[in-house]
């Protein structure tokens, strides 16, 4: 019995020191473990272990009409979040590049949104149909425009094989980057319920890479188009008046020369539409350089974010402006017209057909007009035009 009280005395002398160090340790370490458990760190400058004011007694910083800081703040929750979703500047410590900003939210991309699916998505559409529903009504009211002598056997050579060979360059381009491109604005609203989401997929990243991998190559295309065709697209006083009489649908047939109103037109409108179209199309394939051009000429507003959200706005615009003009040259030059095609195919047209629709320029090449058609090619390929 004696041999258990002293085992029992030694036991609790031994732990004592023990019991009493650990009773230091933890009033020394909990308001380490209490700010460890909380998942809100106060800033290293904060008065941690503040002095609540005593009951009864109002807060120092408390101001009339003003709710208390320590309670709600001095704006509502609302509020708040008004301002972060609208991107308002504040008060942040991040360093990344646009923490200087203090905006939490960049609203910019929800306008963007907004504006693509609003607006672009909305009214290109719109255009779009509209320009095939027009066409489609002018077919089944004329028909195709024929030639009004009819054929005369005899051919006048009027596009050269580089010509002919840039026009095609252009034309398989336009169609596939149009197409691809359609694909990529309109395929989410329209073949995705269609075909399905795997399917469509597949589309959207075909399209996508194809339309990166040969929208550099439209760029030169476009420049050689240029260079070929400037030539005669100069405007002049007879086209006011080709424009005034409707291209022949009011007052009779206009005198035109090479190119009449109506081509002039669609040749600076593919050029103006497809500068922009590479200026943006580049802007998009290189993020990085385009952001420091964007940002050394505007200035520290324009971001790189914003400067793309704004070159893809312009891009889809301008592609479906050069798409809907492009609609209606390809209806022209196909089923819309007789004879026009041959020009771009095998390099004449009917003698008929160029003082139709061509008289001042037939008239400075009537002399060329030959009824063998394997010489007016040769001489078409030549450059005897």
């Amino acid at each position: 019995m004696v041999d258990v009280r002293r085992s029992v005395s030694g036991l609790a002398r031994g732990l004592a020191p023990i019991a009493l160090f650990l009773m230091l340790a933890l009033q020394i370490l909990a308001p380490s473990l209490a700010e460890a458990q909380s998942s809100v760190r106060a800033p290293g400058n904060a008065v941690v272990n503040a002095v609540p004011p005593p009951m009864g007694s109002a807060p120092d910083t408390a101001t009339q009409g003003t709710p208390p800081g320590d309670a709600l703040g001095n704006s509502s929750d609302s509020e708040s979040w008004r301002k972060i979703r609208q991107g308002v500047p504040g008060h942040v410590n991040n360093t990344d590049a646009y923490g200087s900003r203090g905006a939490l939210i960049e609203s910019s991309g929800e306008n963007w949104r907004l504006w693509r699916n609003d607006y672009v998505v909305r009214y290109g559409g719109m255009v779009l149909l509209g320009v095939l529903t027009i066409l489609a009504v002018f077919f089944a009211i004329r028909g195709r425009m024929r030639i009004s002598g009819g054929r005369t056997g005899k051919v006048i050579p009027r596009f050269s094989l580089v010509e002919r060979i840039t026009h095609w360059f252009v034309a398989i381009l336009f169609v596939f980057l149009g197409t691809s491109g359609l694909i990529i604005l309109f395929g989410k609203l329209l073949l995705l319920p269609l075909i399905g989401p795997k399917a469509f997929g597949l589309f959207a990243s075909a399209s996508l890479e194809g339309h990166n991998l040969f929208g550099p190559i439209f760029a030169v295309a476009i420049l050689a188009l240029f260079f070929v065709f400037v030539r005669g697209n100069g405007y002049k006083f007879i086209d006011l008046v080709w424009a005034i009489k409707g291209g022949g649908f009011f007052g009779g047939h206009p005198s035109s020369g090479r190119y009449n109103f109506g081509e002039k037109s669609w040749f600076w409108w593919a050029t103006i539409c497809g500068i922009a179209l590479t200026l943006t199309g580049f802007a998009m394939l290189l993020p990085e350089i385009a952001a420091s051009v964007s940002t050394a000429l505007v200035g520290p507003e324009m971001t790189g974010r914003l400067f793309l959200q704004f070159a893809h706005l312009v891009h889809a615009v301008a592609a479906i402006a050069f798409i809907a003009f492009g609609i209606g040259h390809i209806y022209l030059g196909t089923v819309g017209m007789e004879g026009a095609l041959e020009g771009m195919t095998r390099g004449y047209v009917d003698e008929n057909w160029a003082k139709e629709h061509h008289d001042l320029w037939y008239e400075e090449h009537k002399a060329h007009a030959v009824t063998d058609t394997v010489k007016a090619e040769t001489e078409a390929a030549a450059g005897h035009v």
